[in-house]
């Protein structure tokens, strides 16, 4: 009996290890280069865009210039040229839209509304900063054939599995390498192709990889023995090593193996087994490996690849927190001088500011109002030369975008400079545009004793501004039954004193006057009273809850120098803005990092400029839902605990923690230069942005000569004293002896949202969209400092 038991276990496992090592070995895909769940015959509106369209390309009034568009076989890329250009074309990706906008929903458009119907128009809308295409075409049959066609190209690739993509992207490199359109790619190409993805690697290296992927023995490579090359150039060797070291049978891993790596070494808690299963079950391409219960490298690869084996912890991107605290206890997402596309003195004002801030999370815009033509009050950075837009345009798109993304509050920061008559206009605005999203009065009609929470305030619009008497007044039977009162000016005085240095008469005229506040306008301002901060000792006696004070960031840097402490008990009562100063011109934006660190909640940011601040910012953001409110650490909320940033290790629960990561490996990183035998020379930055014992950097060695796949298995290590606030952006850079070093890519998140173990970082470009599949191997753990 015994066996029998025995030698029907041997048989097993020999069928078990003969089917795997099919599965694993032989198993290749057929046809890289397919796109998933499209069946462009079967779809009226596919054929029509490979077939192509005529359509006039909008800039402006007078510019409207006819123009061919076409989508390319691949179903990913849309090809437009003149018809008087010659060879001259342009193009650009599927993937790199991120909205379709139909009708007049755009400024430009808008502009011609007169002479092109509303079916006939939409508009591109870009990732990153790049700017809107807008269309006309010559039916709303044509529109709409269009507009349903990148709808569904768009869904396709948003559901596209993690293999598709990379099948996707391996297709793109196929047709840049072959440059003579024959479906087949000699050596010649592929050492072009080498050079394009970032590979040094000497001629006889790549002619052996060349042979042995040629299997048909062609001279050339044709879709699937290019599928073969790239999977013996992109070798994870780094990511076997640690397979192997979890796997029982070095050829795959079991069950209770991959139970051992996720609670080990991901830390993903004691009862893993529910996880094992579900990994398997979602990562796992081979069925016979299913059957099993194991998990091959394969699948191992994709899951460390997923989401879930990415860096930013999936438990955090949803909505977690408490959304039931008051406002003054969230940090929230803030933009400066919205209505600006580029610089502070000469760039363009447009209503496109407010849509793609509000789109990327924002809830606190800003709107500076100016007296107008006609009557109709307008929007501008006043005393430069930037163009000008209508204030109801604002409040339309505001109207229209608030609450796409988030359907938390958002807060309109009015900087008024108007007449009592125009004051009059922008209340009438807002009020018919925004209707019931607009907060009129206190939640329930009564004098209210504290701010309210994110989530009572959904769906509403709040105007911070400056306000006729006090918010009790209006409960009490106090308030003035005038048309209009006086309000101080000093705030004003002292926002423009930083602002316009060499105008030295307006800021004395302006300190000296008082400003009439038209009635209608005021009593649209309910929680939000712009008020002049005076001191600390001041607002302890004498502010409402309601007041929000705003500084400069030099004025909330000195603040925060003299009386840290100080400054984060005041922000656990009340709202603080804090805005660029007036020498930043070129809209460059502070590290918002030492304002958070104070507890100021709107931290805003010019959100049109690219770089350090808005990546932290981002990376602030990207946790909870992307709601724009992310609630601030415990010991920043209540009063009581007396919290300063410059001495963290004097608060009650002080607990430091050890970071450490060791940086593996690179894959598929970007060329930066546009040089042809231009080649990366990579290293990694690893910063640390918290309270001023936290702020530290490190880096890597650069590795010459590859971008492709680097690796460094180089460790850094950090302590960090206040983890509730710390930051954590991991930037590659291309080193370069001679000059500042060029940027190649960065991901920005919280320290608490930080999965532990080996983990994949997914780069951002400068503007915070994804490259794939350039990305990070690195390990992580957090531990306390004993």
């Amino acid at each position: 009996m015994f066996w029998c038991i025995f030698i029907e276990w041997v048989v097993l496992l020999i069928i078990d290890v003969v089917l795997l090592c099919i599965d694993v070995c032989v198993r290749r895909p057929h046809m890289a280069f397919s796109v998933k769940g499209l069946r462009i015959q079967e779809d009226d509106n596919l054929q029509s865009m490979v077939v192509g369209t005529v359509m006039r390309k909008i800039k402006s009034r007078t510019w409207k210039k006819q123009r061919y568009f076409k989508l390319q076989d691949d179903c990913m890329t849309i090809w437009y040229k003149s018809k008087k250009a010659g060879n001259a074309h342009s193009t650009f990706s599927v993937s790199d839209v991120e909205a379709i906008r139909e009708g007049h929903q755009s400024e430009v458009l808008l502009s011609i509304a007169d002479e092109f119907p509303a079916n006939r128009c939409f508009t591109l809308v870009f990732r990153g900063r790049r700017a809107n295409l807008d269309l006309v075409a010559d039916s709303a049959d044509e529109a709409q054939s269009w507009i349903r066609g990148l709808k569904k190209l768009i869904e396709n690739l948003e559901n596209m599995g993690e293999r598709e993509k990379l099948d996707q992207w391996i297709g793109d490199w196929f047709k840049k390498a072959d440059k003579n359109n024959d479906g087949r790619m000699n050596f010649k190409e592929v050492q072009d192709l080498l050079k394009m993805m970032n590979v040094d690697m000497n001629e006889h290296h790549a002619h052996r990889l060349f042979t042995k992927a040629d299997e048909s023995q062609s001279g050339s490579l044709k879709d699937d023995e290019f599928v073969l090359f790239y999977k013996m150039l992109t070798q994870r060797d780094d990511v076997m090593r640690v397979f192997q070291e979890y796997s029982s049978d070095a050829q795959k891993l079991s069950q209770s193996d991959l139970e051992v790596f996720l609670r080990e070494e991901q830390l993903e808690g004691d009862d893993v087994e529910p996880l094992a299963k579900q990994l398997i079950e979602r990562y796992e391409p081979s069925d016979t490996a299913k059957l099993l219960k194991a998990m091959t490298f394969d699948g191992f690869l994709m899951y460390l690849g997923s989401a879930e084996g990415s860096i930013f912890n999936p438990q955090r991107r949803g909505i977690f927190q408490d959304m039931s605290q008051p406002l003054c206890h969230y940090f929230i997402s803030s933009s400066h001088n919205t209505y600006l596309m580029e610089d502070q003195l000469r760039g363009q004002s447009s209503v496109e500011g407010y849509i793609r801030a509000l789109n990327r999370g924002c809830r606190c815009v800003e709107v500076d109002c100016w007296d107008g033509a006609n009557g109709e009050p307008i929007v501008y950075h006043g005393h430069t030369f930037t163009s000008k837009i209508l204030f109801k345009d604002v409040v339309n798109a505001v109207g229209n975008y608030a609450f796409k993304v988030s359907e938390y509050p958002v807060i309109l920061s009015i900087e008024n400079h108007c007449n009592v008559e125009q004051q009059r206009v922008m209340a009438q605005h807002l009020k018919r545009i925004l209707g019931d999203k607009l907060l009129k009065s206190t939640l329930d009609g009564r004098a209210a004793v504290g701010l309210p929470s994110p989530e009572d305030l959904k769906g509403k619009i709040l105007v911070k501004a400056k306000k006729i008497g006090n918010l009790e007044e209006s409960f009490n039977g106090v308030m003035e039954d005038s048309l209009s009162g006086e309000v101080s000016d000093e705030e004003d005085a002292a926002d423009i004193e930083e602002d316009n240095l060499h105008r030295e008469s307006v800021r004395r005229k302006l300190k000296r006057s008082k400003q009439r506040l038209s009635k209608e306008l005021s009593d649209c301002v309910v929680y939000c009273k712009s008020v002049h901060f005076s001191s600390f000792k001041h607002s302890r006696i004498h502010s409402k809850f309601y007041e929000v004070a705003s500084f400069t960031e030099s004025k909330a840097r000195k603040h925060l120098r003299e009386a840290g402490a100080e400054f984060v008990h005041h922000n656990s009562r009340q709202l603080t803005r804090v805005y660029p100063t007036g020498f930043r011109t070129d809209s460059s934006n502070f590290n918002p990092q030492e304002m958070w660190n104070a507890g100021c909640q709107i931290v805003a940011l010019n959100f049109q400029t690219a770089g350090e601040g808005m990546d932290l910012n981002d990376g602030l953001f990207s946790q909870n839902g992307r709601c724009g409110y992310v609630l601030k650490p415990s010991f920043m909320r209540e009063p009581e605990k007396r919290f300063n940033p410059e001495t963290p290790q004097r608060r009650d629960g002080y607990q430091p923690v050890v970071l450490t990561v060791q940086v593996i490996s690179g894959q598929q990183l970007p060329k930066v230069n546009i040089k042809e035998d231009s080649i990366v020379d990579p290293l990694v930055r690893v910063e640390i942005h918290g309270v001023p014992l936290d702020q530290a950097k490190q880096e890597t060695r650069y590795i010459e000569n590859n971008g492709f796949n680097p690796v460094w298995y180089d460790m850094l290590r950090f302590t960090i004293h206040s983890p509730e606030l710390a930051m954590v952006r991991i930037v590659v850079e291309d080193y370069d002896k001679t000059s500042k070093n060029d940027f190649v890519g960065q991901y920005t998140l919280p320290l608490s949202c930080m999965q532990q173990g080996y983990r994949h970082i997914h780069l951002l470009s400068k503007d915070g969209t994804s490259i794939p599949p350039a990305s990070l191997f690195v390990h992580i753990r957090i531990s306390e400092l004993e």
